[in-house]
């Protein structure tokens, strides 16, 4: 991939099959190169937690690929993880830098708003993620326009990822303003998620 194209931070599904996920991730990884792989699982059980972090570390360091988890900060450094994804627009971005050190990962999803992806990144988010930018049933219903991507290119550093309801035209749209894609349920439904998710990011392959 171009380096001056946007990277891809993939997602997992939220639950995962141990005994059949981790080929298929492989075989997604092999298929398209991944910058960063996000766990985004729907349960709350510590173990079912722990073992899905082993087992999708293993794959993703495999390929030096590094591996974030959604909110849960206890994980990162018990499962060798390499930082945090928060969902709350990154509100205690300050105090985990500190309990986490300068070398994890910590990004923030800041929804549709601009004063909040702001806030994250003045507090030392890597990474600031918008969405859904696509129609979806989650949250409010309201999208990430284009204009948001655009003026956050032009003006701040910090990087910016672009999810939710993720299509080929809108990748191809977003591509020249947005430094990251994070697709994920676009392509775990299908039966070939390599081949999907390949199709997804045509614009930029």
């Amino acid at each position: 991939m171009s380096e001056d194209r946007p990277q891809i931070n993939l997602i997992t599904p939220p639950v995962i099959d141990l005994i059949t996920f981790p080929d298929q991730l492989a075989s997604v990884m092999d298929a398209v190169e991944i910058a960063c792989l996000r766990l985004s699982l729907a349960t709350k059980d510590p173990d079912d937690l722990g073992r899905a972090a082993d087992a999708c570390r293993l794959i993703a360091h495999a390929r030096d690929v590094a591996i974030v988890i959604e909110n849960h900060v206890a994980f990162v450094e018990r499962h060798g993880l390499d930082g945090l994804h928060l969902t709350d627009g990154g509100r205690h971005i300050r105090t985990l830098r500190k309990d986490l050190g300068p070398d994890a990962i910590l990004g923030a999803w800041c929804g549709v708003t601009r004063h909040d992806g702001m806030n994250a990144a003045e507090a030392g988010a890597d990474y600031v993620s918008f969405g859904p930018v696509g129609p979806s049933p989650l949250g409010t219903g309201d999208l990430a326009p284009h204009d948001l991507f655009q003026w956050w290119s032009e003006m701040i550093e910090v990087p910016v990822v672009a999810e939710g309801a993720l299509t080929r035209e809108l990748v191809a749209s977003l591509a020249p303003v947005t430094d990251f894609f994070a697709p994920g349920p676009e392509i775990w439904t299908s039966e070939d998620p390599a081949k999907a998710l390949k199709a997804l990011l045509a614009p930029i392959l």
